[in-house]
This record gives C-alpha cells, structure tokens and sequence, in this order.
C-alpha cells in the first residue's frame, strides 16, 4: 500500500459509485481515483463531471478506465450489480449479482492481486463470501460493507428519540445486513452509560420495548422506504464506504461493523455477517466477540443460518 499516494479503483459508476467518488474526491483520502463501468461513456462523464471541481478540492487523478485501471489498487470498491427495485428484497437479487461477480472478480484479481477488495452490492454478505471464494483472497482482504451503515441509521434513531448528539452514541446492528439483521441493544450505550440505565435518567417518559422495537423497526424499513421515495439509496452509503477506507489507508484501527467471515462464534462458522471489527491498512485484522444476551445470540444464529441456507443454493 502506497500511503503516500493511495489509488482507489470504483466498480461501478452508478449512483453509489459516482456518489462515493464524490465523497472520496472531497475527503481527499486518495491521490487517485479510477472509475470502471461497463458503460464507459457513462463512466467517463462522471469523471468529467468531477473533475471540473477539482479546484474546489484536494488534488487527485480522476479517470475512467478498463479492468486494466485497477493496477496497484491499494483498494477495489464493487458497487456494480443489479439494482435493487421497489417491493424486492436484497435476496432477491442474489443470484443475478453472483453471475455478475463472476466475472467481475477474476479482472480484479487479474490486475490488482494485492489489493484489499470492498464489496458494496447487495446481497451484500452472500457476495461478500462469493467474492472470497472466487478471488481466493484471504478473508482479512475480503470485506463487505456489511451494517456500518444500519448501525449509523440506528444511532442517529436513537439520538433523535433521546435528544443526544449521534456522535455520542455507541450502538451497532450485526448480523445480515437485511431482514435478519438484529440491534445489539445489550451493548448500546450513550456517553458510556447502558442506554437501559440512561433510559432511567432521562426526562421523557416512554415505554422502553414500545420505543425500541420503534426505532429497529424504522431501521429495517429505512432502504425500502427510500428507494420507494427516490429510487435508490447513494448519499450515506457513499459517507459509510469513505469511513471504511479512511480507516484501512489511515491504518486506524477503527472498529467497525463490516461483514467479514465468521468462524467459531456462539456456534456459527463459514459465514460471512456483521460484527464489530477491527479494521487497518491489512483489512480486517478480527472481528470482537461480544457478550450478547441469550435472545441476541438465537437472532445472531438464525441470521447465519438464513444466508447459509441460500448459499446453499446459488451457483459459484
């Protein structure tokens, strides 16, 4: 990894892909930033388009290119797949985005072996472990967005109902990043307090398990009702892929949410899902195991065994 000039490589130059080189490009996290889409022209009028402010933010190089144009990559973003529509789940479009991976991956591989690849599409987690077994990568440098960006929808819920600035809020969604997911609310704290202690301290009168199951429902409907109102989601995913590259190329040892494979943890294995990591300039160096309560952890194994099931099922 070059720390002096990072190079990021963006699969996919729709609206996440181009929202995110937006964000990346603002963030002046990378000196390079390469966009490939199956549509070029589409690819390189992004390009253009950023560009042109360009004296608005840091330098970097912003081009469109083949697979060619991930070379010495220090990291491969793949947003590229079958977009998700209304009334359809992630899962639904699993098989689809497998076929489309099939050939996506192997020209990444073939040009940017050393690279750490970030996998975005949905289903985010089956092709996160689509992508593992295909590139034959080590699973510290196979990592998927998983639900970093759930868990930032649940902590701004949470500081919306207890009046608390987000950035004070320690709460994370694990699991699959989709239906099965589940709220760690054994765990969430604000300020370091339990939020089931800060809940009797606090001035507003509510029922607890009424405003909880309120605030996880609003997370699990969140993407559904965007896409419903606009079409898609772009705008927080694109800040979620910035934070997760900002913690590998700073090295940072950042704990985050990221779908990575799961092995020997409250009995399920060869999975890839979310839980708490650490992640630095090698990846994911390992995930925490945290303490859940014994309700937390049958959501957790049903969450596994749900994407195992389809794993079992899709051809790769």
């Amino acid at each position: 990894m070059n720390a002096l000039k990072p190079k990021v490589s963006i699969i996919g130059a729709g609206s996440v892909g181009s929202t995110f080189a937006y964000t990346l490009m603002m963030s002046g996290l990378a000196r390079e930033i390469v966009l490939i889409d199956k549509d070029e022209l589409r690819a390189q009028g992004e390009c253009m388009d950023l560009n042109h402010g360009l004296s608005f933010a840091r330098p970097a190089k912003i081009y469109a290119a083949g697979f060619e144009g991930c070379a010495e990559s220090d990291i491969v973003v793949v947003t590229a797949g079958a977009k998700q529509i209304p009334g359809q789940t992630r899962i639904d479009l699993c098989q689809k985005n497998v076929e489309i991976f099939k050939g996506i991956i192997p020209s990444i591989v073939r040009y940017a072996p050393e690279s750490i690849l970030l996998v975005v599409s949905n289903p985010v987690d089956i092709l996160t472990y689509v992508t593992m077994k295909i590139s034959g990568f080590p699973s510290s440098k196979v990592i998927g967005s998983g639900t970093v960006l759930d868990s930032s929808r649940f902590k701004y819920l949470i500081s919306e109902h207890c009046k608390t600035d987000p950035r004070n809020i320690h709460a994370y969604i694990i699991g699959e990043h989709g239906d099965s997911e589940l709220p760690v609310w054994s765990n969430a704290n604000i300020g370091g307090m339990l939020l089931e202690k800060y809940c009797l301290i606090c001035n507003h009168l509510c029922d607890n398990k009424v405003a909880w199951d309120n605030i996880f429902e609003e997370v699990k409907t969140a993407a559904y009702k965007i896409i419903e109102a606009k079409g898609g989601t772009y705008y927080a995913i694109a800040l979620a892929l910035g934070r997760i590259v900002e913690a590998i190329l700073r090295d940072e040892n950042s704990i985050l949410p990221v779908s990575t494979l799961i092995n020997g943890y409250y009995g399920v294995n060869d999975v890839c899902l979310s839980i708490p990591s650490k992640v630095n300039r090698s990846g994911v160096e390992n995930f925490l195991a945290l303490e859940l309560s014994d309700v937390e952890q049958k959501q957790f194994k049903h969450s596994a065994d749900t994407l195992q099931e389809i794993i079992k099922h899709i051809q790769f």
